[in-house]
């Protein structure tokens, strides 16, 4: 039995897929063009929770992740300008260049959290077609009106617009952000923005309104990539969107908005899961007295940290899962480095009493059903690894018990002081070389580069979720 905390209705709900065992998994991706920082790794590590406890529970997992290269402007509402342009000026590169970087950069962290890759990754420049089609029928269906500077929803057109975050229509979030400049209302939101006259922009689109007038040059919004390469993979319905808890007030309540309208099933998304905060002390002026505030880690705040700044402490990616293990997904969890180095400990304790395990143990099926139990009740981790814990001291653990358990925790506690080495970066160059080499087909290279990576200390294991980076 697993029951998930459903944001939709507010309580923990008995999951049951819409389709057999087959289950439709969206997460929202990372808009690449900035380094993902540690307050946005704790989000996809609970996705990683996630889609291991629905594997281990037999379900087939289709898990979709888009990464957004167009269209976030920089205040998540509708000003502001593109992320992707903002961050090419920053860097003196094109905003494609600056995607793959970034992207590249995404794809080893997850590596080096042991995050299971989706099945299916999804940018938004490569489904603009798809956007444009969803935008369209929107607009006859009558849910949208034009401004000068785009296509716009309207929310009041639906009378449960806001139900995700259960805000009332006047008292809405995005409507206190938002300019209402030719806007109907503080609350609607762009689905296409038209490239305003004069402005140069290096990813822009033709679209046409009506086929009496030729089409202008624009971009689509934030929120209807995810509404529609969701649908592109996954279909008109599908069981379980997941993303930050900063989503559900703009994007998520977005994207609901302009499914439903489009295609009429309701619910379009049986589960929303969102993941708490990463907090960070607050060393702003005005806090200066306060020692106990704290802020969220956000570019914004200017305030992140990377999964690279470990090395510096020598800290392993797994101590920062580990200690992301130990609070729950849907608590606000307070950053620190002394924090960090106790997890770091208490993973090396964890794997010597794995180390310890007596082959001749006979198996305890009492363990199994706690450790289930304790993992289908919204994910609580922290019982879970109490479980692991009070097991190996009582000296009722085996050693598959262990692997079984762990391909929910994703530890690689059978694997001693695996993970602690920090990865050049040398290695990681060849690593993103050799995934290149394989996209190509360059298969004899992409041998060679296993070889010389091997030379440097480090064995590379192809797998279903891609390449696998552990120590020799």
């Amino acid at each position: 039995m697993l029951h998930l905390y459903n944001t939709l209705t507010r309580k923990k709900d008995h999951f049951h897929p819409l389709y057999n065992n087959q289950v439709g998994l969206y997460t929202c991706g990372p808009t690449v063009y900035n380094y993902v920082h540690l307050g946005n790794l704790r989000t996809y590590v609970f996705e990683d929770i996630l889609k291991r406890t629905l594997k281990y529970l037999c379900y087939k997992v289709t898990h979709v992740m888009n990464i957004t290269d167009v269209g976030h402007l920089t205040d998540d509402a509708d000003n502001g300008e593109d992320k992707m342009e903002k961050g090419a000026r920053r860097e003196g590169k094109t905003a494609l260049e600056i995607a793959k970087f970034y992207t590249d950069k995404f794809k080893q962290d997850l590596a080096q959290l042991n995050i299971l890759e989706p099945n299916i990754w999804c940018k938004a420049t490569d489904n603009i077609a798809e956007q444009i089609v969803l935008v369209k029928t929107l607009i006859a269906k009558g849910y949208t009106y034009e401004t000068t500077d785009g296509i716009y929803f309207d929310t009041t057109k639906l009378d449960d617009y806001g139900k995700l975050a259960q805000l009332d229509n006047n008292q809405l979030e995005a409507g206190s952000r938002v300019a209402m400049r030719e806007k109907l209302h503080p609350h609607d939101f762009a689905l296409w923005k038209f490239t305003a006259p004069g402005e140069k922009r290096q990813m822009e689109w033709p679209f046409g309104v009506d086929a009496s007038r030729k089409p202008k040059m624009g971009f689509p919004g934030w929120h209807i990539e995810c509404s529609a390469m969701a649908m592109k993979y996954l279909g008109e319905q599908f069981d379980i969107h997941c993303g930050g808890v900063d989503h559900i007030p703009i994007h998520h309540t977005n994207e609901i908005a302009q499914t439903e309208a489009a295609t009429g099933k309701i619910p379009w998304v049986q589960f929303w899961l969102h993941g708490e905060f990463l907090l960070s002390p607050d060393t702003s002026i005005e806090a200066e007295h306060d020692y106990k505030a704290q802020i969220k880690m956000a570019k914004s705040e200017e305030n992140f940290l990377t999964l690279a700044s470990l090395n510096e402490h020598n800290i392993s990616p797994l101590a920062y899962r580990y200690l992301l293990l130990q609070a729950h997904y849907r608590k606000q969890l307070t950053f620190s480095w002394e924090a960090l180095e106790a997890a770091q400990n208490g993973l090396d304790r964890l794997r010597k009493l794995v180390q310890t395990i007596d082959k001749q143990t006979t198996e305890d099926p009492r363990l199994r059903q706690e450790f289930i139990e304790a993992i289908g009740d919204d994910l609580n981790t922290p019982a879970a690894l109490s479980v692991l814990w009070n097991a190996l001291r009582e000296r009722r653990m085996t050693q598959p018990m262990v692997i079984s358990f762990d391909k929910i925790l994703g530890l690689n506690l059978h694997e001693h002081n695996h993970e602690t080495k920090a990865i050049p970066a040398e290695v990681e160059r060849l690593l993103e070389a050799r995934a290149a080499a394989r996209h190509d087909g360059s298969f004899k290279e992409s041998d060679r580069l296993r070889a010389e990576i091997l030379e440097k200390g480090f064995v590379v294991e192809d797998t279903p979720e891609g390449q696998h980076l552990r120590p020799e």
